[in-house]
């Protein structure tokens, strides 16, 4: 076994992270299952949204992957031939002006006509496989590229097609978009596709501003100092993670549970199912990060209002928050 050489700059860690709670749980129940469907973070600019997102991939536990691999495959099996290296989970960021050749990867036609080979080029896509894609601004991204990420996503497959000529590529990874309100919001349909949706305002009580501007001051000046003082405090929370993604497997909700869940859907109107199955397997994924077998009345309040938030229609009439009246339904049929 080879371990890759580490030549990353210091992440700020993240469990030094003040305040942001929603953020934090999102990001850490999607690494926990995937299958979550990715989170879209909305907040004011200089909240942390970036800082937080880094830190989470750099928080997670190396992968085993196929030396030159394109696509970080796994090895396949214990007589696999190829050299095995350990590298750091992929954390990918999409620009904000890539196109979709730079997402999805490219075709060379002519070598493919003149040699009779697929000349591949992978894409951002392909480097994404097995780790996180971050997408800043996602609200300012032409919605043809948002369908095709979300579509990455919820598959795990990346299908490219030119003149005739198909590739697919595994493409798993748990895609973060993250935007400014003030900025325009996606397309409710878009946006129902997230997984979960978690919403971050700036820190207004003076005392906890101070202390986020001290702890990154003390950062810049000094971060191989500030990583370690974090160190037992990150390698728990990695062992918790771990611990979490092997537990979910086995973790019971009760029939009574998921129709109170599917009482809160229909009460608010939810459009589709996708916002039963998230807010199950997000129930189950908070148990389990808790070390919890069966799912509790207490593990569905923890998540449903970030599961369920960005799927109610809005009514410009409405004066109450739509994470408010998700909080005011679930007391209500959970009483």
């Amino acid at each position: 076994m080879i371990e890759q050489k580490k030549i990353n700059s210091p992440v700020f860690p993240f469990t030094a992270i003040v305040g942001q709670e929603e953020m934090k749980l999102a990001l850490q129940l999607n690494v926990i299952d995937p299958r979550i469907g990715g989170v879209m973070i909305m907040g004011d600019r200089g909240t942390g949204k970036s800082t937080t997102i880094r830190a989470i991939a750099d928080l997670l536990p190396e992968i085993e992957v196929i030396k030159d691999d394109p696509f970080n495959s796994a090895p396949d099996n214990l007589n696999n031939l190829n050299e095995i290296i350990k590298i750091k989970t992929p954390m990918i960021d999409l620009p904000l002006g890539a196109t979709e050749d730079r997402v999805c990867g490219t075709i060379d036609i002519e070598k493919a006509l003149t040699d009779g080979v697929k000349a591949f080029e992978p894409g951002l896509l392909a480097k994404a496989n097995r780790g996180i894609l971050y997408v800043d601004e996602v609200n300012l991204l032409d919605d043809h590229l948002v369908d095709i990420l979300l579509d990455s996503a919820a598959s795990g497959i990346n299908t490219v097609e030119r003149e005739g000529i198909s590739i697919r590529h595994p493409a798993r990874f748990v895609l973060v978009g993250s935007g400014n309100p003030e900025e325009g919001e996606l397309r409710p349909q878009l946006l129902d596709r997230f997984g979960m949706h978690a919403v971050i305002k700036t820190v207004k009580d003076p005392k906890l501003r101070v202390k986020v501007v001290e702890e990154r001051t003390l950062f810049d000046a000094n971060p191989d100092a500030w990583i370690s003082k974090y160190e037992k405090e990150q390698e728990s929370l990695k062992n918790r993670i771990i611990e979490a993604r092997d537990l979910i497997s086995s973790v019971q909700i009760s029939d009574d549970l998921k129709l109170k869940i599917s009482q809160v859907c229909s009460e608010l109107d939810v459009d589709g199912l996708r916002g039963d199955i998230v807010t199950n397997r997000a129930s189950k994924a908070f148990a389990a990060f808790n070390n919890k077998q069966e799912v509790t009345t207490q593990d569905i309040e923890k998540v449903i209002t970030l599961c369920l938030r960005h799927r109610l229609r809005k009514d410009p009439l409405e004066t109450i928050d739509s994470g408010d009246k998700v909080k005011k339904v679930f007391e209500k049929i959970f009483e």
